[in-house]
């Protein structure tokens, strides 16, 4: 798994989502989300990107690191 750096922006219900996400010099939007669920101190977000690319981004809780732990090339 690849450490990113996120943007994120407030939620009423999840308290934040990402809005971009990547490496320094490749950022991407987060066109939707299209789910989130939480493991052992984790919190998992399955991501849409404008190019129809599907992610999942995994969210250290405790360490408050950030993680592609999935990618799906759009079509």
């Amino acid at each position: 798994m690849l450490d990113l750096l996120v943007e994120c922006g407030p939620d009423p219900t999840r308290g934040q989502l990402p809005i971009r996400f990547g490496w320094p010099g490749r950022m991407s939007d987060v066109a939707e989300t299209l789910d989130c669920w939480e493991g052992d101190d984790y919190r998992y977000y399955r991501v849409r990107t404008p190019d129809g690319a599907h992610y999942i981004l995994r969210q250290d809780l405790g360490a408050g690191r950030w993680q592609l732990h999935f990618y799906r090339r759009g079509p």
